[in-house]
């Protein structure tokens, strides 16, 4: 994983400003800022309901911030229509929660889907292409499978080389552990931080199992739906022994009681609002 330094000296790729989320008038998420370096892998944490999932669907351009803005290499991806929105697109891929391979379709099928809709190539340089990205994560054994027939870690590692599938320069995962067993979890973290370094790619991810996080994070933002805003950014490692917001500390450290042992103050408080808060941490740069 990258130092801190080695992240703060990097340009952003994704720029987060002041982000606000709602659904039929209800406010989900507010005041969310913060910058992800290119080549990092960035995790975002939290407690169930605390909008993980709608940031992600957010970042990609699913649905329009009801504040601020989310900046996709420069560009603003939700303003953007047309060639420009294509261009975006074309360098973000997404593997969504449990695969969301097509059944009826082979697993090279699936792979060849992105190559087919956003490029012009013919059908045998698509093969090959699809064939290269399954032998990345390993699936090129499983290419003429039907994902009927894939275990759920293989549907995992076929959604992945789905998502890389037109070589972009950021990957968003939702849950990509969710549903594994240990050691299949293990291996796909592994994967992910062969890619990133493989790649130079950049890694966001939604999950909240602490395992997979302390293992791939760089970084991570940390919601809490108490407060519906972040509550912490920095090293997951770093959060767990020393943040000043005791609730993210309890959540890195699996202690239900929703404070540390050994601290006295509330449980939650939004990170804005934190004044033991070091100055930067979780600011805009």
């Amino acid at each position: 994983m990258a130092t801190m330094s080695d992240i703060s000296e990097r340009e952003p790729i994704i720029r987060v400003e002041n982000f606000t989320a709602s659904y039929g008038g209800r406010t989900v998420l507010e005041n969310v800022s913060f910058e992800i370096a290119r080549g990092e892998v960035f995790l975002i944490a939290g407690g169930s309901g605390c909008g993980k999932s709608t940031l992600l669907k957010h970042m990609i351009g699913l649905y329009r911030p009801a504040g601020g803005r989310i900046l996709i290499d420069g560009d603003d991806i939700a303003q953007a229509t047309g060639a420009k929105l294509l261009a975006i697109l074309r360098k973000i891929g997404v593997a969504y929660q449990g695969g969301a391979l097509f059944g009826s379709m082979t697993t090279l099928e699936n792979v060849r889907l992105p190559l087919e809709e956003y490029t012009s190539l013919p059908s045998d340089a698509i093969d090959i292409i699809a064939l290269s990205k399954l032998k990345l994560v390993s699936m090129e054994h499983a290419a003429q499978r039907m994902p009927a027939e894939l275990s759920g870690g293989m549907k995992k590692r076929a959604a992945l080389a789905r998502a890389i599938a037109l070589d972009p320069q950021i990957v968003f995962l939702d849950e990509p552990s969710a549903g594994l067993d240990p050691i299949s979890s293990a291996e796909l973290d592994n994967l992910i931080l062969q890619l990133a370094r493989l790649l130079k790619t950049t890694f966001v991810i939604v999950s909240h199992e602490l395992p997979s996080i302390f293992a791939i994070a760089d970084r991570a933002v940390v919601l809490d739906a108490s407060v519906k805003t972040m509550v912490a950014l920095g090293n997951p490692s770093e959060m767990r022994k020393s943040s000043p917001n005791a609730w993210v500390r309890a959540f890195f450290n699996r202690d239900p009681s929703g404070v540390h042992p050994s601290a006295g103050e509330p449980a939650r408080h939004s990170l804005a609002a934190d004044p033991a808060r070091p100055k930067g941490d979780g600011d805009e740069s």
